[in-house]
Protein backbone atom coordinates (compact mmCIF):
# COMPACT_ATOMS: atom_id res chain seq x y z
CA UNK A 1 0.00 0.00 0.00
CA UNK A 2 1.36 3.50 -0.85
CA UNK A 3 2.87 5.37 2.07
CA UNK A 4 1.18 8.52 3.39
CA UNK A 5 3.36 11.45 2.33
CA UNK A 6 2.65 14.88 3.80
CA UNK A 7 0.98 17.30 1.41
CA UNK A 8 0.36 14.75 -1.32
CA UNK A 9 -3.10 13.67 -2.44
CA UNK A 10 -2.86 9.89 -2.78
CA UNK A 11 -5.80 9.91 -5.20
CA UNK A 12 -3.96 12.17 -7.67
CA UNK A 13 -0.59 10.48 -8.14
CA UNK A 14 0.86 10.76 -11.68
CA UNK A 15 0.58 7.49 -13.55
CA UNK A 16 4.00 8.06 -15.09
CA UNK A 17 6.92 10.28 -14.09
CA UNK A 18 9.80 10.81 -16.52
CA UNK A 19 13.11 12.24 -15.33
CA UNK A 20 16.07 13.86 -17.07
CA UNK A 21 18.93 13.00 -14.70
CA UNK A 22 21.17 16.00 -15.40
CA UNK A 23 24.10 17.56 -13.59
CA UNK A 24 26.40 14.62 -12.81
CA UNK A 25 29.43 16.22 -14.47
CA UNK A 26 28.95 19.61 -12.79
CA UNK A 27 28.43 17.93 -9.43
CA UNK A 28 31.81 16.20 -9.80
CA UNK A 29 33.65 19.24 -11.15
CA UNK A 30 32.50 21.39 -8.22
CA UNK A 31 34.16 18.85 -5.95
CA UNK A 32 37.36 18.59 -7.96
CA UNK A 33 36.48 15.09 -9.13
CA UNK A 34 36.38 13.43 -12.53
CA UNK A 35 33.07 13.69 -14.38
CA UNK A 36 32.73 9.94 -14.14
CA UNK A 37 32.59 10.24 -10.33
CA UNK A 38 29.41 12.23 -10.76
CA UNK A 39 27.81 9.46 -12.82
CA UNK A 40 28.72 6.96 -10.12
CA UNK A 41 27.24 9.21 -7.42
CA UNK A 42 24.00 9.37 -9.39
CA UNK A 43 23.28 5.72 -8.61
CA UNK A 44 22.26 6.50 -5.03
CA UNK A 45 20.02 9.30 -6.30
CA UNK A 46 18.32 6.95 -8.74
CA UNK A 47 17.55 4.24 -6.23
CA UNK A 48 16.39 6.60 -3.52
CA UNK A 49 14.07 8.19 -6.10
CA UNK A 50 12.78 4.80 -7.23
CA UNK A 51 12.02 3.89 -3.63
CA UNK A 52 10.27 7.22 -3.22
CA UNK A 53 8.17 6.40 -6.27
CA UNK A 54 7.27 3.08 -4.68
CA UNK A 55 6.30 4.96 -1.49
CA UNK A 56 3.83 6.96 -3.58
CA UNK A 57 2.49 3.97 -5.47
CA UNK A 58 3.91 5.31 -8.73
CA UNK A 59 3.37 2.70 -11.46
CA UNK A 60 5.70 3.99 -14.19
CA UNK A 61 9.03 5.82 -14.01
CA UNK A 62 11.30 6.51 -16.98
CA UNK A 63 14.83 7.90 -16.65
CA UNK A 64 17.11 9.31 -19.34
CA UNK A 65 20.23 7.18 -18.95
CA UNK A 66 22.14 7.75 -22.22
CA UNK A 67 21.07 9.73 -25.27
CA UNK A 68 21.89 9.24 -28.94
CA UNK A 69 23.86 12.51 -28.65
CA UNK A 70 25.95 11.30 -25.69
CA UNK A 71 28.21 9.36 -28.08
CA UNK A 72 29.84 12.74 -28.79
CA UNK A 73 31.28 12.85 -25.28
CA UNK A 74 34.93 11.98 -24.59
CA UNK A 75 35.69 8.32 -25.29
CA UNK A 76 36.74 7.54 -21.71
CA UNK A 77 33.44 8.91 -20.39
CA UNK A 78 31.43 6.89 -22.92
CA UNK A 79 33.35 3.74 -22.00
CA UNK A 80 32.74 4.41 -18.32
CA UNK A 81 28.98 4.83 -18.91
CA UNK A 82 28.77 1.57 -20.88
CA UNK A 83 30.62 -0.34 -18.15
CA UNK A 84 28.74 1.45 -15.37
CA UNK A 85 25.34 0.59 -16.79
CA UNK A 86 26.38 -3.03 -17.16
CA UNK A 87 27.65 -3.24 -13.58
CA UNK A 88 24.57 -1.39 -12.28
CA UNK A 89 22.31 -4.03 -13.81
CA UNK A 90 24.38 -6.82 -12.31
CA UNK A 91 24.40 -5.19 -8.85
CA UNK A 92 20.82 -4.00 -8.69
CA UNK A 93 18.59 -6.20 -10.82
CA UNK A 94 17.91 -8.70 -8.01
CA UNK A 95 17.09 -5.88 -5.60
CA UNK A 96 14.66 -4.35 -8.09
CA UNK A 97 13.15 -7.74 -8.77
CA UNK A 98 12.59 -8.29 -5.04
CA UNK A 99 10.83 -4.91 -4.89
CA UNK A 100 8.45 -5.95 -7.67
CA UNK A 101 9.94 -3.56 -10.22
CA UNK A 102 9.89 -4.43 -13.90
CA UNK A 103 13.00 -3.24 -15.75
CA UNK A 104 12.57 -2.03 -19.31
CA UNK A 105 14.85 -0.34 -21.83
CA UNK A 106 13.86 1.88 -24.75
CA UNK A 107 16.23 3.06 -27.45
CA UNK A 108 18.35 1.60 -30.21
CA UNK A 109 20.18 -1.56 -29.12
CA UNK A 110 22.23 -2.02 -32.26
CA UNK A 111 25.26 -0.08 -33.46
CA UNK A 112 27.80 0.93 -30.86
CA UNK A 113 26.08 -0.52 -27.79
CA UNK A 114 28.42 -3.32 -26.63
CA UNK A 115 27.08 -6.84 -27.09
CA UNK A 116 27.82 -7.71 -23.46
CA UNK A 117 25.70 -4.79 -22.25
CA UNK A 118 22.87 -5.80 -24.59
CA UNK A 119 22.92 -9.26 -23.01
CA UNK A 120 22.73 -7.76 -19.50
CA UNK A 121 19.76 -5.64 -20.60
CA UNK A 122 17.96 -8.69 -21.93
CA UNK A 123 18.72 -10.67 -18.76
CA UNK A 124 17.35 -7.91 -16.51
CA UNK A 125 14.22 -7.56 -18.63
CA UNK A 126 13.64 -11.32 -18.62
CA UNK A 127 14.20 -11.59 -14.86
CA UNK A 128 11.67 -8.86 -14.01
CA UNK A 129 9.19 -9.34 -16.85
CA UNK A 130 6.29 -10.48 -14.62
CA UNK A 131 6.64 -7.64 -12.07
CA UNK A 132 3.93 -4.99 -12.01
CA UNK A 133 4.47 -2.90 -8.89
CA UNK A 134 6.42 -0.35 -10.96
CA UNK A 135 7.87 -0.32 -14.45
CA UNK A 136 11.28 1.38 -14.40
CA UNK A 137 12.25 2.24 -17.96
CA UNK A 138 15.78 3.26 -18.89
CA UNK A 139 15.95 5.43 -22.00
CA UNK A 140 19.34 4.20 -23.22
CA UNK A 141 20.91 5.09 -26.57
CA UNK A 142 17.62 6.91 -26.87
CA UNK A 143 16.58 10.00 -28.80
CA UNK A 144 13.06 11.28 -29.32
CA UNK A 145 13.75 12.05 -32.98
CA UNK A 146 15.34 8.64 -33.51
CA UNK A 147 12.26 7.01 -31.99
CA UNK A 148 10.00 8.86 -34.43
CA UNK A 149 12.27 7.98 -37.37
CA UNK A 150 12.15 4.32 -36.38
CA UNK A 151 8.36 4.49 -36.02
CA UNK A 152 8.00 6.04 -39.48
CA UNK A 153 10.25 3.37 -40.98
CA UNK A 154 8.14 0.61 -39.40
CA UNK A 155 4.93 2.22 -40.65
CA UNK A 156 6.43 2.56 -44.14
CA UNK A 157 7.33 -1.12 -44.15
CA UNK A 158 3.73 -2.02 -43.31
CA UNK A 159 2.44 0.22 -46.09
CA UNK A 160 4.82 -1.35 -48.63
CA UNK A 161 3.74 -4.84 -47.51
CA UNK A 162 0.12 -3.91 -48.05
CA UNK A 163 -0.79 -4.34 -44.38
CA UNK A 164 -1.61 -0.68 -43.78
CA UNK A 165 -3.65 1.82 -45.77
CA UNK A 166 -1.78 5.18 -45.79
CA UNK A 167 -5.12 7.01 -45.64
CA UNK A 168 -5.77 5.43 -42.24
CA UNK A 169 -2.51 6.54 -40.59
CA UNK A 170 -3.22 8.72 -37.55
CA UNK A 171 -1.70 9.56 -34.18
CA UNK A 172 -2.68 6.16 -32.79
CA UNK A 173 -0.75 4.51 -35.64
CA UNK A 174 2.40 6.39 -34.67
CA UNK A 175 1.93 5.70 -30.95
CA UNK A 176 1.54 1.99 -31.69
CA UNK A 177 4.96 1.95 -33.39
CA UNK A 178 6.93 3.70 -30.63
CA UNK A 179 9.51 1.76 -28.62
CA UNK A 180 7.08 1.01 -25.75
CA UNK A 181 3.53 1.31 -27.08
CA UNK A 182 2.05 0.04 -23.81
CA UNK A 183 3.74 2.79 -21.78
CA UNK A 184 1.39 5.63 -20.78
CA UNK A 185 2.45 9.14 -21.67
CA UNK A 186 4.25 10.82 -18.76
CA UNK A 187 1.98 13.03 -16.68
CA UNK A 188 5.02 14.68 -15.12
CA UNK A 189 8.49 15.31 -16.54
CA UNK A 190 11.20 16.42 -14.11
CA UNK A 191 14.57 17.83 -15.14
CA UNK A 192 17.35 18.45 -12.65
CA UNK A 193 20.36 20.84 -12.62
CA UNK A 194 18.60 24.07 -13.59
CA UNK A 195 18.40 23.43 -17.33
CA UNK A 196 15.14 24.33 -19.08
CA UNK A 197 14.94 22.06 -22.11
CA UNK A 198 13.81 18.53 -22.96
CA UNK A 199 16.96 17.52 -24.87
CA UNK A 200 15.29 15.20 -27.36
CA UNK A 201 13.55 13.21 -24.64
CA UNK A 202 10.13 11.59 -25.14
CA UNK A 203 9.15 14.20 -27.72
CA UNK A 204 5.94 12.48 -28.79
CA UNK A 205 4.99 11.16 -25.36
CA UNK A 206 5.47 14.46 -23.47
CA UNK A 207 3.05 16.50 -25.60
CA UNK A 208 0.82 17.14 -22.56
CA UNK A 209 3.23 16.45 -19.72
CA UNK A 210 3.55 18.86 -16.84
CA UNK A 211 7.17 20.06 -16.57
CA UNK A 212 8.98 20.68 -13.30
CA UNK A 213 12.53 22.04 -13.35
CA UNK A 214 14.78 22.02 -10.31
CA UNK A 215 18.25 23.46 -9.67
CA UNK A 216 19.24 20.33 -7.73
CA UNK A 217 22.08 18.45 -9.43
CA UNK A 218 21.16 14.83 -10.04
CA UNK A 219 23.56 13.19 -7.51
CA UNK A 220 21.92 15.32 -4.78
CA UNK A 221 18.36 14.41 -5.85
CA UNK A 222 16.38 12.32 -3.36
CA UNK A 223 12.84 11.07 -2.89
CA UNK A 224 11.82 14.31 -1.14
CA UNK A 225 12.63 16.21 -4.33
CA UNK A 226 10.38 13.78 -6.20
CA UNK A 227 7.66 14.44 -3.62
CA UNK A 228 8.10 18.19 -4.17
CA UNK A 229 7.65 17.70 -7.91
CA UNK A 230 4.48 15.67 -7.34
CA UNK A 231 3.13 18.36 -5.00
CA UNK A 232 3.75 20.92 -7.76
CA UNK A 233 2.05 18.61 -10.28
CA UNK A 234 -1.00 18.43 -8.05
CA UNK A 235 -1.23 22.23 -7.98
CA UNK A 236 -1.49 22.36 -11.78
CA UNK A 237 -4.80 22.63 -13.65
CA UNK A 238 -4.57 20.16 -16.55
CA UNK A 239 -7.04 21.10 -19.29
CA UNK A 240 -5.50 19.36 -22.34
CA UNK A 241 -6.53 22.21 -24.60
CA UNK A 242 -10.12 22.40 -23.33
CA UNK A 243 -11.88 25.04 -21.23
CA UNK A 244 -13.38 24.22 -17.89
Amino acid sequence: MPAVVSGIDASNIPAHVAIVMDGNGRWAQRRGLKRTEGHAAGEEALFDTVNGGLDLGLRWMTVYAFSTENWRRPLDEVRFLMNFNESLLLRRRDELNDLGVRIRFIGRRTGRVPGRLRRRIEEAEDLTRANRRMTLTFAFNYGGRAELVDAVRAIGAEVRAGRLDPAKINDKTIARHLYAPDMPDPDLLVRTSGEYRVSNYLLWESAYSEFVFTDVLWPDFRREHLFDAVREFQRRNRRFGAIE
